[in-house]
């Protein structure tokens, strides 16, 4: 089986380099010197090359810590790698906190590493994560040619960048975990995707496993977006360090129907997809931008508010959510009552359904929350 045929590159985020005889070719603790070894001109270009299609790279090393010390002081090459591992724990560990520390499910990584004990005791412990050997490279740099790369994904490892920032600011901060958000000064703005940001939404449908409701395919939600009826949101992040840029989609279904034979119902705003990016865990954002639309859709003199879930083992902080925002399962199966308009009638798929009479859940103290339209005008 070829490398490509492995896995779709498209739930990969982060490539994981091994330093001995993967990035360079010597043992850097047997150096005579401190000078580390000089790294192999085509890994750089293949990490280069990744970090121009929105691809992360880390380090997961065994050797001794003072190798990444010593990788300090070499700010060209350190530069990039987020987030690295270098100590004598396993590697299965090493990927973990990499995975935790980019908060990014562990099985969007892959390793490189020439080590073919290396790669199979991560592959024993984690076997969601693909491993590569260093000759394997050019095939997996061949796997994204042809791929769209939205402006988003070229600025992915810069804003990673911005998110080590704020992670190190967060530590220093005197003061509670709300305060720190407070003191953040995030700001959240949603409205209608504009023609340029309906990559980015793709990207997230693909892309987004832990605060995706349905996995609905970028082909099938670009289809949706562009039929009648049907309406694609974006919500944008800004804070005191940065922009996030795009960080959530929804799509927004009003054709739904209550009952098989009925009419449309305009009082039913139903939303095949929400997803959004994971680097905006933990920060009250995905509620921020499911209530936004809900305001929005009363607004708009809806009455009941419906979002199709498919469970699955990463999107339980999505289903700790939605049943937050008081959102339960109704008897409609998804896709099956709205003539197919919906993600396909699945027994693995639900339709979860709240009023939007009364009081709704309000966002976050710390996050400002916005409609596009308002700021622009």
């Amino acid at each position: 089986m070829s490398v490509t045929d492995r896995f779709d590159p498209d739930g990969v985020k982060c490539v994981v380099w091994d330093l001995d005889g993967t990035l360079w070719d010597e043992i850097a603790v047997e150096s005579a010197t401190d000078d580390l070894p000089t790294p192999r001109p085509a890994a750089l270009a293949a990490i280069d090359e990744l970090a121009a299609r929105g691809v992360l790279s880390s380090i997961a090393s065994r050797s001794a810590p003072s190798v990444l010390d010593r990788l300090d002081a070499v700010p060209e090459v350190r530069a990039r790698f987020l987030a690295p591992q270098v100590s004598w724990q396993d590697k299965s560990e090493s990927l973990r906190r990499i995975a935790k520390d980019l908060g990014i499910a562990v099985e969007a990584l892959v390793l490189v590493d020439d080590s073919p004990y290396e790669r199979a005791e991560v592959e024993a412990l984690l076997p969601g994560v693909r491993t590569l050997a260093p000759e394997d490279v050019p095939a997996l740099l061949a796997a994204f040619e042809g791929r769209e790369v939205t402006a988003e994904s070229r600025e992915r490892v810069r804003r990673y960048r911005t998110e080590e920032t704020r992670r190190a600011e967060g530590e220093r901060f005197e003061g509670s975990r709300e305060e720190f958000l407070r003191w953040c000064d995030m700001r959240l703005t949603v409205g209608a995707a504009t023609a340029d940001e309906i990559p980015r939404a793709l990207e997230l449908a693909a892309r987004t496993h832990r605060l995706n409701s349905s996995g609905l395919t970028p082909d099938r939600l670009r289809e949706l977006a562009s039929s009648d009826g049907h309406e694609l949101y974006t919500a944008r992040m800004t804070d005191r360090f940065g922009d996030y840029g795009i960080i959530g989609a929804a799509l927004v279904d009003r054709t739904r129907r209550t009952r098989p034979a009925a009419p449309a119902d305009p009082g039913v705003w139903s939303v095949p997809l929400l997803a959004l990016s994971c680097r905006v865990a933990g920060r009250g954002a995905a509620a921020a931008f499911l209530f936004r639309l809900m305001e929005r859709a009363r607004a708009a003199g809806a009455g009941e508010f419906r979002v199709t879930l498919r469970p699955t083992d990463a999107n339980l902080e999505m289903r700790i959510l939605l049943r937050q925002a008081g959102l339960r399962r109704t008897d409609e199966i998804a896709g099956g009552a709205a003539g197919g308009t919906g993600t396909a009638a699945t027994a693995d798929s639900a339709v979860l359904g709240r009023t939007l009479q009364g009081d709704l859940p309000g966002s976050p103290a710390w996050l400002h929350v916005s409609d596009r339209e308002d700021a622009e005008a």
